[in-house]
């Protein structure tokens, strides 16, 4: 990382046992140059918290060996002021990527209550940490959710995104304007990242093509939701840490407006393939995928096990980034195919399960 070599950066990463954060910690004890790194999670049993033990195990073992970099975790939750100013004021942190978040569309529709205290309040505290302990740059978890049933295809973050269809999605787009107001008020460089349907080895179970391989091993049906017509960007995790790294590095600049006010050093960036993939197809690349990592016996009658239906609500029929912008200011795109990714996946699926 370009960071002041004379100086040992400290780094706050929320959501550290998740997916994302969890690959985003193993991804910067790989740094050539030495960093204190700091995760936050409250482990909870959203879904099964072995997971997030093997995922922390991955990280303890990386950590042991990358000697010039340290790693602390701590368990604790982000609505949880106290525990969030004390942390702050201990370790002055330069970076904090804001990852931790109470995930899923559909669980939002039944448990709102852990949206409000998780995507909400905890977010407010740590925009007021970073406004009572200054760091250079606050990078935070958005959604491809926030542009709800948007018409127009690619989803631009010129677009406007003011008609959310889930609580989930609205806990998201107000982080968003949380950030930009804090980032006008007090002159804390933001940056949010809007994330298309995220996915690989060690995922959430709770997403589609972890729920289908589930499914299919028990001999269940899956469900394909508005009978096989919708589209999503797909964007495998390892693409989604390199783009979270890269905006890590390049906070957007302080600036004076002629006023003599700043103006807000605020970004907002989609990270997403690109190419949306159809549910029917992204269906049969997964089991084709299942079969070659031998998840699945060769002749496993998919078609039995397959039923299209409508629409759930909050759900949207297409996800499409416009990813322009992250690769004129950063230089990168995704690049890894669904092929690529669902191979990865099954391998680890295999390995972990069977």
């Amino acid at each position: 990382m370009n960071y002041n070599p004379n100086t040992i950066q400290t780094i706050l990463v929320t959501g550290s046992a998740g997916f994302i954060g969890s690959n985003l910690v193993l991804r910067l004890l790989e740094n050539e140059e030495p960093l204190n790194i700091v995760g936050l999670d409250n482990l909870n049993d959203y879904y099964d918290p072995s997971l997030k033990e093997y995922r922390m195990g991955e990280i303890q073992k990386k950590a042991e060996t990358a000697k010039r970099h340290t790693y602390k975790f701590i368990k604790g939750d982000l609505a949880d002021k106290a525990l969030i100013d004390s942390l702050f004021a201990e370790c002055h942190f330069d970076i904090v990527v804001n990852l931790a978040a109470q995930a899923g569309v559909r669980y939002s529709i039944e448990n709102p209550d852990a949206y409000i205290q998780s995507n909400m309040i905890g977010f407010y505290n740590i925009l007021e940490a970073c406004r009572h302990y200054p760091v250079q740059h606050l990078v935070y978890a958005s959604s491809s959710s926030v542009y709800g049933g948007n018409k127009k295809v690619p989803f631009s973050t010129d677009d406007r995104v003011d008609n959310p269809v889930s609580l989930y999605a609205a806990t998201k787009k107000s982080n968003e304007l949380f950030a930009h107001c804090y980032s006008k008020l007090y002159n804390i460089p933001t940056t949010g990242l809007r994330f298309f349907t995220v996915y690989g080895p060690a995922g959430r179970p709770d997403m589609a093509y972890f729920g289908f391989t589930n499914k299919l091993l028990k001999g269940q049906t899956i469900q394909i939701f508005n009978y096989g017509n919708c589209r999503r960007d797909f964007t495998y995790v390892d693409d989604i840490v390199e783009g979270i790294v890269r905006v890590m590095r390049k906070a957007p600049e302080r600036k004076t407006g002629e006023d003599g006010l700043p103006i807000p050093p605020y970004a907002v960036y989609n990270i997403g393939g690109g190419q949306p993939e159809n549910l029917l197809d992204f269906v049969n690349i997964l089991q084709e995928e299942l079969v070659r990592a031998g998840v699945l016996p060769t002749d496993y009658d998919f078609d039995a096990h397959k039923e299209l239906v409508p629409m759930q609500p909050g759900d949207v029929p297409t996800t499409y980034a416009d990813a322009s912008a992250l690769e004129k200011d950063f230089g990168f795109i995704p690049k890894i195919t669904l092929r690529e990714g669902l191979r990865k996946f099954a391998e680890w699926y295999k390995a972990y399960y069977q």
